[in-house]
């Protein structure tokens, strides 16, 4: 059973309460993978309703959800409900990652400690500048973790964005973790949170996203991939019908790469040294004029 600890929150004093209901017969660390795991599950079928991956995320669920008494099935619900009112309530902060640290459930998961949220936002204090300009040029902006956890520093992003007044909704959010339970705790705050973008459950560095952008993924089958549901948003399918359109015309010939440019301009021809001069007798090295009249040594 998991063991009392006190919380700075009330709506985490609640989550506990109903979270120790399921730890009779189960251990915390158990009834958390399971509970993470059917959150998942139960926001991304509810916006992809067909295919393969809707009918095996379906079976994952029945599987898991069986494996309980039937009063106890009853709590999984109310722990969603709870998650959905703190982040609603207050978005400024990492809820899951909270609940998992101070519930002690970090000492079975290999010592790992998540970052606590207060460092991610001034982390993203710092990093998320100037994406005015590329909003109003590019219409949205890319911000990815490859090592998210439960989404802490996508999360103090998101609330940046919102404190300097650039739309959160104006970014796409690329999250990636090789521990499952971790990025499903990020795939279900930022879903909440109404961000868009996706989650991959894989090792970012020998399975990273690619892609011909981050739009237009390529997933490889050493990834599993979980799309927010404001990623379905009419504005988002715009945004990526354009992409394709975009890559096409490209392919044609019709229209060049954003990286190229229009009429480019010849490469500069480096200035060639002048001819070295004898150096002084003081033995101080000679100053040569090189590119662009840059000083040098050498």
């Amino acid at each position: 059973m998991a063991h009392a600890v006190r919380f700075r929150r009330e709506s985490q004093t609640g989550f506990s309460k109903q979270f120790s209901i399921l730890c009779n017969t189960k251990s915390a660390w158990e009834v958390w993978t399971d509970f993470v795991a059917m959150a998942a599950l139960t926001i991304s079928n509810a916006f992809d309703r067909e295919g393969s991956v809707h009918d095996d995320r379906e079976q994952q669920y029945i599987r898991t959800i069986k494996r309980y008494p039937e009063k106890e099935r009853l709590v999984f619900p109310q722990l969603f409900a709870l998650t959905v009112e703190a982040l609603e309530a207050e978005p400024d902060q990492d809820f899951l990652g909270e609940m998992f640290m101070g519930l002690g459930l970090g000492n079975h998961w290999k010592g790992q400690f998540f970052t606590p949220y207060s460092i991610c936002r001034m982390m993203s204090e710092i990093t998320v500048a100037d994406l005015e300009a590329r909003i109003e040029q590019k219409g949205w902006v890319g911000i990815h973790d490859p090592c998210c956890g439960a989404g802490a520093l996508l999360i103090a992003a998101r609330n940046t964005m919102v404190r300097q007044k650039l739309g959160f909704r104006n970014a796409l959010y690329v999250a990636q973790d090789i521990d499952r339970t971790a990025a499903l705790m990020c795939y279900i705050q930022l879903s909440l949170l109404g961000c868009a973008g996706y989650v991959v459950v894989a090792d970012s560095l020998l399975h990273p996203v690619v892609g011909k952008t981050p739009l237009l993924i390529s997933p490889m089958p050493e990834q599993e991939i979980w799309i927010m549901p404001a990623l379905y948003d009419e504005v988002w399918t715009a945004r990526i019908q354009w992409e394709r359109m975009r890559l096409a015309l490209e392919r044609l010939g019709i229209m060049k790469s954003p990286q190229e440019p229009k009429n480019p301009e010849p490469e500069p021809v480096p200035v060639l040294s002048k001819s070295v001069q004898a150096a002084p007798e003081t033995g101080t090295m000679p100053l040569n004029e090189g590119f662009e009249g840059q000083l040098t040594l050498f």
